[in-house]
């Protein structure tokens, strides 16, 4: 996750305060539980890229020995692997 996780209750506040006060929205719940979804919604957003970051780990465990004999480049392995998951998944990080 690039933004720390303490950040995003405050970014949620922030974002539902300003789409109230710009007319942008109209709440039909109470404003607390409007930023506890969003809060919800934007760390679990946050976290699919570290999510995949450890699937990929996994991913790689088969090929540690072939890695440790200098044989395959983690880095290279890993970006190639998560980049074609990220494309295969449609995902966007």
């Amino acid at each position: 996750m690039r933004i720390p996780k303490g950040w995003v209750p405050v970014l949620s506040k922030e974002i539902i305060e300003e789409l109230f006060r710009k007319d942008l929205v109209e709440l039909q719940a109470p404003k607390e539980k409007v930023v506890e979804l969003l809060h919800e919604v934007l760390l679990a957003e946050l976290m699919v890229e570290d999510r995949l970051n450890e699937e990929v780990r996994e991913m790689l465990k088969k090929f540690d020995s072939e890695i440790e004999k200098g044989r395959l480049d983690y880095r290279k392995l890993f970006e190639l692997t998560k980049q074609k998951i990220v494309k295969e998944r449609n995902l966007i990080l």
